[in-house]
């Protein structure tokens, strides 16, 4: 439907964006989430444009983007992104919609997971980091000892 949409209204028509955005919702629920994350990518800016960062569609699909980020690999970055984007998100939500709208409670329970993904993944660096050092240092302090043959 989306690629239809594309080409009899364009990218910049609303029903393209709701397709997209929907397209983008069927992508994540089959778990193919660097598909919906490239389409994201290529219409949220477009939704931005067109629709204004206060819509409904662009919040839908900024958050599903937000979503797809840490819901993929959880690497590093792509969890920043996803909490910077969510924080945003909360604000622009809270502001619009209210506090008690669905969306932004939804908005509130992603932003919750994404931090405590981000948490996790940056608990698990840290040990890795540590156990490097320390894997080098001890390295280190057995070259540096004389050989009981000396």
């Amino acid at each position: 439907i989306y690629r239809g949409r594309v080409k009899f209204n364009g990218e910049e028509d609303k029903s393209t964006l709701n397709a997209a955005n929907n397209y983008a919702i069927s992508l994540t629920n089959t778990l193919r989430f660097k598909e919906a994350k490239s389409l994201l990518r290529k219409t949220m800016p477009v939704a931005r444009r067109v629709l204004g960062d206060s819509t409904d569609t662009t919040l839908r699909m900024r958050w599903l983007y937000a979503v797809a980020l840490y819901d993929d690999d959880g690497a590093l970055d792509d969890l920043r992104e996803a909490v910077t984007t969510l924080e945003e998100l909360e604000r622009i939500a809270r502001r619009v919609l209210g506090d008690a709208h669905p969306n932004t409670r939804g908005i509130e329970v992603a932003l919750q997971e994404a931090r405590e993904a981000l948490r996790a993944c940056e608990a698990q660096d840290a040990f890795r980091t540590a156990h490097t050092k320390l894997a080098a240092q001890t390295l280190a302090d057995a070259s540096a000892k004389p050989s009981p043959d000396a």
